[in-house]
Parts: C-alpha cells; sequence; structure tokens
C-alpha cells in the first residue's frame, strides 16, 4: 500500500501574526521588521527575515502602503506644453531619467513616468490628487509655469528640473542658462565668428535665456546686431528638415551656430558635413548639455556643460526633504564650457 508523498518543504506563511507566533514575536514587530524599521533589533528582524524566506511569505505591500499613507512610487512627469511632438526618446530626457530612475531605486522606490500633454488647465492638479504618488518630480517646465506654481502653493512634495527665478514658489534644479548662453555666445566670438545664428525655440523658459546669453555675448563684444533666431522644434521628426531650410536661406550670413541643444547641434553638424561646409573652418558650432553623443561626432561637439548625475541627486535630495515635511530651496548649477573640435 503506497504511503502518502513526504515532502520537505514547510508549511506557508499566509499572513504576519501566523509569522509572529513562528518568531516568538508580535504582527506589528513582523510587520516594522519586514519594512526595514530600525526599532526592531539587528538580530529580531534577521530572524524573522530568515523564517519569511523559509515560509514563503510576503510582506502585502497594498496593505502596508494603506497603513503607512505612503504608496512608495514617484512620478516622473515630462511636461511637454511648448513642444507636443517631442519624444520620451530624447537623448536629454534619456540621460536625465537614468540618473532619477537610479537614484529613486536605491532608496526603495518605484516610478511611474508620464509624458503629458497639457490639453486641461488642471492637468498638474489630476496628477499631484490621484493619491497614486508620494512625490512628484518634473523634467522641465515648458511654458506651464503658471501651473507649476499654482500647484506648489498647496502641493509641496515637487520639484522641478529647470530655472529658478525671483519670487518663484516652486522648487527648481538646474543649470544658469543666462550664463551658458553666454559662454556659448563668447566661445564662438573668440574663434572669430561674428554673425552668429541661435538654433532653437525661445518659447521654453530654459532655451530662451540661453538665446538671451548669446545675445548678451555679443553685445558685450560690441556686435551692433544680437543672434540670428533660426526657430528650430527640438523633436527628432523633421528637424534635419528644418536646418537645411534654415542655412539655405541664412546663406553666407552666418558663421557661428549656438544650438539650444546638443540633438539640434549634433543635427547641423550632420547637415552641414553633407553640403561640404567646413566646421569650424566655414561655421563654428556649440551645443547645449553635453550629452555623450557629443563626444561622438565629427568634428567632436563644443558644447555647455549641464551636469546631469549632480541635478538628478540635487532633485531627489529636495524631493525627499519635502516630503519629510522640511524645506529645500532651488539649487542654480553653473554650467561650463567643455571646448573640443567644433566651436
Amino acid at each position: 500500500m503506497a504511503g502518502k508523498e513526504r515532502t520537505d518543504t514547510p508549511p506557508r506563511v499566509r499572513n504576519i501574526v501566523e509569522l509572529g507566533r513562528l518568531a516568538g514575536v508580535s504582527a506589528g514587530t513582523v510587520s516594522r521588521a519586514l519594512a526595514g524599521s530600525n526599532l526592531v533589533s539587528a538580530k529580531t528582524a534577521a530572524r524573522i527575515k530568515a523564517l519569511a524566506e523559509e515560509h514563503g511569505f510576503r510582506l502585502n505591500q497594498m496593505a502596508s502602503r494603506l497603513r503607512t499613507q505612503r504608496t512608495g512610487v514617484i512620478g516622473i512627469i515630462v511636461p511637454l506644453g511648448h513642444e507636443k511632438r517631442q519624444h520620451l526618446s530624447d537623448p536629454f530626457f534619456m540621460a536625465i531619467l537614468a540618473h532619477l530612475g537610479d537614484a529613486l531605486a536605491a532608496r526603495g522606490y518605484d516610478i511611474m513616468l508620464s509624458r503629458v500633454i497639457p490639453h486641461a488647465p488642471d492637468w498638474l492638479e489630476r496628477i499631484v490628487d490621484s493619491g497614486m504618488l508620494d512625490g512628484v518630480l518634473l523634467i522641465g517646465q515648458s511654458n506651464q509655469h503658471a501651473t507649476i506654481e499654482r500647484v506648489a502653493e498647496r502641493y509641496r512634495p515637487l520639484v522641478a528640473w529647470g530655472s529658478h527665478h525671483q519670487g518663484q514658489i516652486h522648487c527648481a534644479v538646474g543649470s544658469d542658462n543666462f550664463e551658458g548662453g553666454r559662454l556659448a555666445g563668447a566661445r564662438l566670438i573668440e574663434g572669430g565668428a561674428r554673425r552668429i545664428a541661435f538654433l532653437g525655440e525661445t518659447n521654453a523658459p530654459e532655451f530662451r535665456l540661453r538665446h538671451e546669453g548669446v545675445a548678451a555675448a555679443m553685445t558685450a563684444a560690441g556686435l551692433k546686431k544680437g543672434p540670428l533666431l533660426l526657430r528650430t522644434h527640438i523633436v527628432s521628426d523633421g528637424l534635419e528638415g528644418e536646418i537645411v531650410a534654415h542655412l539655405e536661406r541664412a546663406g553666407d550670413r552666418i558663421d557661428g551656430i549656438a544650438a539650444a541643444s546638443d540633438l539640434i547641434a549634433v543635427t547641423a553638424l550632420r547637415v552641414l558635413a553633407d553640403r561640404g561646409v567646413d566646421v569650424p573652418g566655414r561655421i563654428r558650432v556649440i551645443g547645449y548639455d553635453d550629452l555623450p553623443l557629443a563626444l561622438h561626432t565629427v568634428p567632436r561637439l563644443t558644447t555647455i556643460r549641464q551636469d546631469l548625475e549632480a541635478g538628478a541627486a540635487a532633485m531627489i535630495e529636495a524631493l525627499f526633504a519635502r516630503m519629510a515635511g522640511g524645506e529645500a530651496g532651488s539649487v542654480q548649477m553653473t554650467p561650463q564650457l567643455v571646448a573640443r573640435d567644433s566651436g
């Protein structure tokens, strides 16, 4: 007669009460130990975690979050009011997202990533009032400064990548875009450029300040005309065609290009190479951001560096300070000229 099949697998524990009985502690101690609380001794926590592993127990994260009023999720939002066709695959977004995502994962948080076209005036209210997030990081202010200010008056755990202005309510981390533009303009002028074009839009605050910085450098050098504004969308779709059209119309009127971003600058280098234009001999080109792709162009791209890793870390620090009820002001980093071969 065949007997019952034997198994050495321990019985599965269904809840923290049963695990507490096995460990000889209360259910509350089990919950605190599995949540990583320092209120439980390291020895007791290790024993509880070992028993949980042995008996196949996993803490009910949803129940835990309901008790603590925390979701364990941070929203990373990309508002695109000024450039609705821009993609999350944009090299700048990918670079800063990598730093933010890694830093949040190291703190045990998940992320909710959202690309938002602000069709409704309350788009940001809907996000912060959803109950799904412990805090919100905005990558860029777009043309939504008024909306961000309105929400920041009552919602504290909100930090944006972008510019800070006097009297601004919301916390922003970014580089000094005016100074970055000035550095780009001064570098072009130092290299002999006198007829400088700015490739980019100016309806986003960061790009507008970069344009103003280039203009200031030209004024300081005694150049009566400011930069020729060649409005260029910061999207991969159609970007090359726009730059081709701009350069055909500009003809010999320009000998220097200050681009609003590295992506625009890299595309400009490609267009100039296709047309047989010597860079930097005939036209000098400077980008903005210092993304990894700047090292892989021919010639290598001279650019203005924003320290995205340091900026992402500052955003995280400010967000968590605000989530804890503390204060955190805006941070403005100093941009740096990275001199390579293109300008």
